[in-house]
């Protein structure tokens, strides 16, 4: 007989396409279940992100069964449905081979719910649910780790962490976002294995560390990673951060909830005592994209900008402002000033500031173009870059207030710099 107990409120309506799919597949004769991740939030009475089927259907006859369908990793099972405008994982039960890579195994065998359970990753994770009934099914003691707050390797720990090394960095998020407590032998094993995550593409660590530091238990990833000595090696480079790191994770743990960027300025609060060079590499470390690595080096140069709201020229506070990383910037200044006697009359005078700016004239397009000066003969160089930008300092300061003047201006500076 099956472990089980039962969700005893309906499911959401968000689940209807899952729910719809695994009543194809059981009309066509098959085991169907929903499983992993929607499972656990269910039984922790949250709303589940997306939802997966578990089936003994083979890849072929799920495509055979749906007319929407992706064959996303059909040779180990998985097959995306389309159904209500979603693409619902539709995976086949399945025991892995031996993995040879550190993260896929060299091949697969489709079996049974008992199986696939088992070569799953952390016991929260294990479990399947019957829709129809409410019914839980759990092989590997998930419910009960859920009661008591653990997050637990399915089976050992170390052959968990050996067949996808990426684990040790998904415990320690589920861990963070969960609020859980790590099982001793899981996190020993954690840190026995941590030189692992040396053998990781730096895309695969970056994408877990962007789920950590997007959410707001940031703060305890980030301590996790410190404590199971994984911090120092997420990329080469990183021991130099994991030494300034005490400092600076209860500072970020104290980071607004509602930060969006919170991984782009984690990463730069946690560069921030570290040595020139540090930023560089670990952007090249965690393959950082362009958009991402430009955010850290903005936060970086301007991290200090509004400890003193007051100092700040007009023009510059209208350029931090017009930065889409300015609320970020924000949220680490807060923190920085927090400790200052008088961080609230510096927070009134920025947020007056900031209020007193006409929307209109915080990235306005400048009076004076390139072609106003290749009009007069100025040719792109040293000069043509000087007058731009200080006519649009000028602008964004509000010394000139129309196109007129800043003709007028653009003649006097290029008339100085002909007879000097």
């Amino acid at each position: 007989m099956l472990p089980a107990s039962h969700i005893q409120l309906p499911l959401p309506a968000d689940a209807a396409p899952a729910v719809e799919i695994v009543g194809v597949l059981r009309a066509a004769g098959h085991q169907a279940l929903l499983a992993g991740g929607c499972v656990r939030d269910l039984l922790r009475g949250m709303p589940p992100h997306d939802y997966d089927v578990a089936t003994d259907a083979l890849p072929a006859r799920v495509v055979e069964l749906f007319r929407a369908t992706r064959e996303v990793g059909a040779s180990f099972g998985v097959v995306l449905v389309r159904r209500r405008d979603r693409w619902i994982e539709v995976a086949t039960f399945r025991a892995d081979g031996v993995y040879v890579d550190g993260r896929r195994p060299e091949r697969v065998t489709f079996s049974d719910a008992l199986h696939d359970a088992q070569r799953r990753d952390f016991t929260v994770n294990g479990m399947f649910l019957d829709p129809a009934s409410g019914e839980i099914i759990d092989y590997v003691g998930g419910r009960a780790d859920i009661r008591d707050g653990l997050i637990r390797a399915i089976g050992d720990p170390a052959a968990r962490f050996a067949e996808d090394h990426l684990r040790l960095l998904r415990g320690v998020r589920f861990a963070a976002r969960l609020g859980y407590r790590i099982e001793p032998g899981t996190a020993e094993a954690i840190r026995r294995e941590a030189g692992s995550l040396s053998r990781v593409a730096a895309e695969r660590i970056r994408d877990e560390l962007e789920r950590m530091f997007a959410d707001h238990t940031r703060g305890r990833a980030l301590f996790l990673l410190h404590e199971l000595n994984l911090l120092a090696r997420l990329w080469p480079g990183a021991a130099e951060v994991a030494r300034h790191a005490d400092p600076m994770i209860p500072l970020i743990a104290r980071i607004e909830d509602d930060v969006s960027a919170g991984f782009e300025l984690t990463m730069a609060i946690l560069l921030s005592e570290c040595a020139v060079g540090a930023q560089e590499a670990a952007a090249k470390g965690l393959a950082l994209s362009n958009r991402q690595a430009g955010a850290v080096a903005w936060l970086l140069q301007m991290r200090a900008a509004l400890d003193d709201p007051a100092a700040l020229s007009l023009a510059q506070l209208k350029r931090l402002v017009a930065s889409e990383w300015f609320d970020a910037l924000s949220a680490w200044s807060r923190q920085r000033r927090a400790a200052l006697p008088d961080a609230a009359a510096r927070a009134k005078v920025l947020e007056s500031r900031i209020a007193g700016l006409h929307p209109d004239r915080i990235a306005p397009p400048p009076f004076v173009s390139g072609d106003d000066l290749l009009a007069r003969g100025v040719v792109p160089g040293p000069l043509y870059k000087r007058v731009l930008s200080d006519l649009y300092e000028r602008q964004l300061n509000e010394t000139l207030r129309d196109r007129a003047s800043a003709l007028a201006a653009m003649d006097d500076i290029l008339r100085g710099a002909q007879h000097p």
